[in-house]
């Protein structure tokens, strides 16, 4: 295959492109809204990081300071925890204004994410906020349709398609050639962005390998998509029989593409797997609760029989004589069996999102913009399991705290019974300082990659399609 021919046919569209004086135009307000995202994106990282950060230090600030107390009174004055924002969830802000960033810790009950911004917004939240990856994903696609919808057409229809062939330049050179002008086009519109997210990654916080690995990833993903919609424009181009055929085809594949699809499999996968509502979800975990038994009900008979197997076991008469505090033990117990019915419920009601969501990335290997989209929330930091290992990171420290004061408790409070006149029973606050403070721990790129495969090979295969329709399309299309 001649190369020559190729990078003319490139360069001459590029030419005509420039000449038409649609491009510069288009190049500036893309800018123009690419340098608003980017401020945006950059200022809601720092503002909402540092405020997280702030309260962040107060509570534990308040955790310490608190007096000395009894630790189950302690473990019910609860911790409030944060989720600080990826730096590159600047670019792509993906879930995160509907998934809250906030959770009050305290024993025995699971509480949910509060905070998001939705909860503070108006109903045009839901049009999307204006970000660097909104910017790749639904405008530039829509002017490449625009700058590449007439390729061939216009050659077609001017008539110097038959002296291109003429010449001896055949179909695939000409499809190659015109890809080739239209995503050297896209390069330019490309070339800012990747300024800007050098920009966002040089100056992050965050552990600046896995950043820079995140970013190199995302980069070659929105790169394989520019390639795959200049493919997609030239070779609808070249099976149109005109120049407002091919456009009107464009338009529709982005209307199916960017809204249509989204939102069919959104509602498909809610309809399909119906998920039950908050209180439903928590008057199953109560339900278990009761079955179970009530740690507080000194009657309760799984209790009971707890504490019997105990005096059996320690030959005594009476949980005084115990080397540990019983209540202590009890609190412990009934924080295990809590905690594993809550996480049991959970699991099943996460095993139903996941299928709700499966819908949406299997849809990927019907569109492009899918599968773009879910791979660049999960690098960005911003995706459905960025939310759940957030969540479970939560109640596993929720977990250890509630249990840390548990056994506290059996250490250092007496099982004796105080009198109308003594003093409570309480322990030093020094043991508040020895407790860990919450640390939130980002996915690292490889997981996202373990969770993000179907997009990645949904990507590559749209890639590999177009590529063998090209070559299809080079021996079938005729020049009239």
């Amino acid at each position: 295959m001649r190369q020559s021919p190729i990078l003319l046919i490139a360069r001459q569209f590029w030419r005509h492109t420039l000449k038409s004086g649609a491009l510069l135009p288009l190049l500036g307000l893309f800018c123009l809204l690419l340098a608003y995202a980017t401020f945006t994106g950059w200022k809601t990282y720092q503002v909402q990081n540092k405020l997280r950060k702030h309260y962040q230090a107060e509570v534990r600030h308040e955790w310490e300071e608190s007096p000395d107390k009894h630790p189950h009174r302690m473990a019910h004055y609860g911790y409030l925890v944060f989720r600080l924002k990826h730096p590159l969830s600047a670019f792509d802000y993906g879930l995160e204004s509907y998934t809250g960033n906030a959770v009050f810790l305290e024993a025995h009950r699971q509480n949910t994410v509060n905070f998001s911004e939705a909860s503070f917004s108006t109903g045009l939240l839901r049009f999307g906020d204006i970000s660097m990856a909104m910017l790749l994903q639904l405008v530039l696609p829509l002017m490449l349709f625009f700058l590449g919808f007439n390729s061939i057409t216009s050659e077609r229809e001017q008539g110097t398609l038959k002296i291109l062939f003429s010449q001896g330049v055949g179909w695939k050179e000409l499809l190659l050639g015109k890809t080739l002008g239209l995503l050297s086009i896209a390069g330019l519109f490309f070339l800012p962005v990747v300024v800007a997210l050098l920009f966002l990654t040089a100056f992050a916080a965050a552990e600046q390998s896995q950043n820079w690995l995140r970013l190199g990833s995302i980069l070659g993903a929105y790169g394989l998509f520019l390639a795959t919609l200049a493919l997609v424009a030239v070779l609808v181009s070249a099976y149109s029989s005109s120049s407002k055929t091919a456009l009107v085809r464009l338009i529709g594949l982005w209307l199916l593409w960017a809204i249509v699809l989204p939102r069919s499999t959104q509602a498909l996968g809610n309809y399909w797997h119906p998920s039950p509502s908050k209180v439903e979800f928590e008057a199953r975990v109560e339900q278990d609760l009761i079955k179970e038994g009530d740690s507080h009900n000194p009657d309760d008979p799984h209790y009971k029989a707890i504490k019997d197997s105990l005096l059996a076991a320690y030959k005594i008469d009476s949980v005084q004589q115990l080397p540990f505090n019983y209540s202590g033990f009890i609190m412990s117990e009934g924080e295990r069996i809590s905690a594993e019915i809550y996480n049991r419920q959970w699991h099943q009601l996460l095993a139903v999102y996941t299928q709700q969501n499966r819908l949406a990335e299997t849809s990927a290997l019907l569109n492009p913009f899918m599968a773009l989209k879910n791979l660049s929330m999960g690098l960005a930091g911003t995706d459905f399991y960025a939310y759940v290992d957030f969540q479970q990171q939560v109640e596993t420290f929720r977990y250890q705290l509630a249990q840390r004061m548990n056994r506290l408790q059996m250490r250092y409070i007496s099982n004796q019974k105080l009198g109308p006149q003594d003093k409570p029973y309480q322990i030093s606050r020094k043991h508040w300082r020895e407790m860990p403070d919450w640390q939130y721990q980002y996915l690292n790129v490889g997981q996202v990659f373990q969770q993000q495969v179907l997009s990645i090979l949904a990507q590559l295969f749209w890639l590999f399609a177009l590529w063998v329709l090209l070559l299809y399309s080079s021996k079938k299309l005729r020049v009239i």
